[in-house]
């Protein structure tokens, strides 16, 4: 046995064992540890790395003496036992998001705020030179959060797949190719590094039948939820989405989407963030899951629209992020091809709502495949609209009083003011990204002269 004698508070925690690599380690063999730190016991399950290693990893939440036993249903695996030393966080690390009433917050209180984008299939084609582009291009972004994909689409021909076997039609769905999970943990743990979230769908509607993976039966789907949370829950900036655009699946009902959540809240000893993502018809009617069900900690919606945050937001008092609100781009479909003005013009409605807006980008004219797909560098005008957005919503303190104006260029608008308080009043031009001092020392009922442009807003400090 080896494993590490001292981690990170938040950070990874690994024991490595030798063990049998007959038969089917994947199927056959359970591994787990029990960790405890004073009286609190808490249980990682294990997974076969291929070529008889066994790993088991977990994240210490405390500071301070853990100590572990392995249990299994191999002699040589089971009642292995160690300790370690849990040291203090490290810069820059906050431990992982939490859900906070209709906000986040890191685990050690600092708050969080969800800038998401989209680039579903960045790791699959294993392009190391195009992966590190990615990653510097979301250093220098405004986006601390990515969603991205586990399972490949039908018409890819990635070098790695999940699952053992030949790919596509000869694929062993009861063992997993922990090669392609080895480079996924990677760029996992690249984004901790980075300070971002990874936000990893584990089922989408899209392999058009040819890899059978859209409906492989519970069984199979637990199986793989299983290897898939204990080789990736142990990184504190995981976020679990159940499925991306999980209605568009005839095969499975709400009641396996239900079975599904509850089995990774189940799974996952840390509680990570769970949703799931909605598709059908977006423009026009969000068929939305049911957030208030006990086992989704967010509301993950797809909309066109931004406008309803308010009423999401009545109807269930979880944070609302609109992960997809269309894409910045020049794509055929209706979903990719609107301006960036208009994506920052529903980034800036969603969040001055009291809601989270996510961006994507699928724009031509780069050296290779579109941003949400494939990652690479940004061409779009919105990231620096948003980095802006970003700023001011991170300055904004208790007592500050934001108004959109949106689309709309009205020569004048009125504000009600709390009587009690005196008031700054700031112009911001998002688009243009300045801030122009009003006056100072407003209170009650305020008449603000506008300059006839859209896309403004009002930013009101009490002095």
């Amino acid at each position: 046995m080896s494993h590490s004698p001292s981690v990170e508070r938040w950070g990874v925690h690994e024991i490595k064992l030798a063990g049998p690599a007959d038969g089917n380690p994947f199927a056959e063999v359970r591994l787990s540890a029990r960790y405890q730190y004073r009286n609190r016991i808490v249980e990682a399950e294990g997974f076969y790395d291929g070529d008889g290693v066994y790993r088991v990893r977990f994240m210490p939440d405390a500071v301070g003496p853990w100590r572990f036993t392995t249990v299994s249903n191999v002699d040589e695996l089971d009642g292995v036992s160690g300790g370690f030393e849990a040291t203090p966080p490290g810069a820059g690390n906050h431990g992982p998001v939490r859900a906070v009433a209709t906000g986040f917050a890191y685990a050690d209180g600092t708050p969080y705020l969800p800038f998401g984008t989209t680039c579903y299939h960045w790791t699959h084609d294993m392009d190391e030179a195009r992966e590190r582009e990615t990653l510097r291009t979301l250093a220098v972004s405004p986006f601390n959060k990515v969603r991205m994909c586990v399972l490949p689409t039908g018409r890819m021909k990635p070098p790695e797949v999940p699952f053992a076997g030949e790919d596509p039609h000869g694929l062993d769905k009861t063992r997993f190719n922990p090669v392609f999970f080895r480079h996924l943990e990677a760029r996992v743990a690249d984004l901790r590094d980075l300070g971002v979230e990874a936000d990893v769908i584990l089922f989408h509607p899209y392999d058009e039948g040819l890899r059978g993976i859209e409906d492989m039966g519970r069984d199979t789907d637990h199986a793989y939820l299983r290897y898939v949370i204990a080789r990736l829950a142990a990184y504190r900036n995981v976020w679990w989405s159940a499925a991306n655009e999980y209605d568009f699946n005839p095969a499975k009902t709400v009641a396996d989407w239900d079975d599904i959540l509850r089995t990774i809240q189940r799974l996952d000893p840390y509680e990570h963030l769970r949703s799931i993502h909605n598709g059908t018809r977006m423009y026009e009617v969000a068929t939305l899951y049911d957030f208030t069900k006990p086992w989704v900690t967010h509301q993950s919606i797809q909309h066109w629209d931004a406008t309803p945050t308010d009423a999401w937001l009545r109807a269930c008092q979880k944070p609302v992020v609109i992960d997809e609100i269309a894409y910045e781009g020049d794509a055929g479909k209706r979903w990719g091809n609107i301006t960036g003005a208009e994506l920052v013009e529903r980034f800036w409605e969603g969040m001055a709502r009291g809601g989270y807006v996510g961006h994507g980008e699928v724009l031509s004219g780069g050296p290779g495949r579109p941003w949400l797909g494939n990652g690479g560098t940004l061409l779009g005008e919105s990231p620096a609209r948003i980095a802006f957005l970003r700023t001011i919503m991170e300055e904004r303190r208790d007592g500050t009083i934001l108004r959109y104006l949106g689309r709309r260029q009205p020569a004048q608008v009125t504000v009600e003011l709390p009587p009690e308080r005196g008031y700054k009043v700031e112009l911001i031009d998002t688009w243009n990204m300045t801030i122009t001092p009003v006056d100072r020392g407003h209170r009650g009922r305020v008449r603000v002269g506008l300059p006839r442009r859209p896309y403004l807003a009002l930013r009101m400090t009490r002095t």
